[in-house]
């Protein structure tokens, strides 16, 4: 993994709402037309909006650049996946 990746580079420019370019991405947890999660160096990142699409992804240097209309971007400290587990077995197990 590239040391910029690690050594916590992470930057997010948005033109216009309709392209935005992040750096300091490790991976795409999950992604579809509406909903992107990714793991940066800075936590998880949801980016929502509509027609949502990867125009450049370089795994080596942590870059992703997606297309579509942006309505937000919200940062959290763990992704979706483990905050429903963690809901599932503390329902289970009450």
């Amino acid at each position: 993994m590239d040391k910029d990746i690690l050594s916590g580079s992470h930057t997010i420019n948005i033109n216009q709402r309709k392209n935005i370019s992040i750096t300091g991405v490790k991976k795409i947890d999950n992604f579809d037309e509406s909903e992107f999660l990714l793991e940066t160096n800075m936590g998880y990142l949801m980016i929502k909006g509509s027609n949502l699409e990867i125009i450049k992804l370089d795994t080596y240097q942590g870059d992703v650049s997606i297309k579509g209309k942006i309505d937000s971007m919200n940062y959290t400290e763990s992704s979706r996946k483990q905050e429903k587990q963690e809901s599932i077995f503390s329902k289970l197990f009450k």
